[in-house]
């Protein structure tokens, strides 16, 4: 389970939200919503540990993450938006460094299917330069296909992609979500995901 309590996050002079309370278990699904500016970016990066809140604490199964320290991160995938593709190295390059650099390695097999499971047969040895948006964020997020961590945090993972790719993602995160994983994830594009329960968590 996680659990944030009376989570406060300060940028500059500026307050982004306080009085932050919630629990996701397994299973649950949280998406996050607010307008541009809400904070939703800094919320994820506070449950991820890559900042600390200004006030609160967030609890993995009842311990503060910042105690757990690489021990929470090992049970946890977070994508951000922009997706760390490296636009010199190809589609398969790219997936197993993401994948070494979260204590994830695979092998060109393991990543070559990966891929290909995400509608990118044919172009595991492109350069990421030359793929469009759509194809770069399915790199990016072909990582969820080989992860076996629980707890997934997602910053607009349906950007770019078309309908056929959005399907599939829902798909891959149902998956998740079936056997007893948590999904907390922020997007602009309406979707109905199935889950042991669904929270909404609006940021103003």
């Amino acid at each position: 389970m996680l659990t944030a309590r009376n989570l406060e996050c300060i940028r500059g002079e500026h307050k982004l939200f306080s009085n932050i309370f919630f629990s996701v278990n397994p299973g649950e699904l949280m998406f996050v919503g607010g307008p541009n500016g809400s904070g939703k970016t800094s919320l994820l990066r506070l449950l991820c540990g890559l900042s600390s809140p200004d006030s609160g604490e967030i609890l993995w199964n009842g311990m503060d993450i910042r105690d757990l320290d690489g021990d929470y991160r090992g049970m946890m995938t977070y994508l951000g938006h922009l997706g760390g593709i490296k636009d010199d190295l190809t589609a398969l390059e790219n997936l197993r460094i993401s994948c070494a650099l979260a204590d994830c390695e695979i092998d060109e097999n393991q990543a070559a299917d990966a891929l290909g499971q995400i509608g990118l047969a044919g172009r595991e040895m492109l350069p990421a330069k030359v793929l469009s948006q759509g194809q770069r964020r399915r790199v990016a997020l072909a990582r969820l296909l080989v992860v076996q961590t629980r707890l997934w945090i997602l910053d607009e993972p349906l950007t770019a992609l078309d309908t056929a790719a959005v399907k599939l993602i829902k798909e891959i995160l149902e998956h998740n979500l079936s056997k007893g994983g948590m999904v907390i994830m922020t997007t602009h594009q309406e979707i109905v995901m199935t889950a042991a329960a669904v929270h909404h968590l609006t940021l103003s």
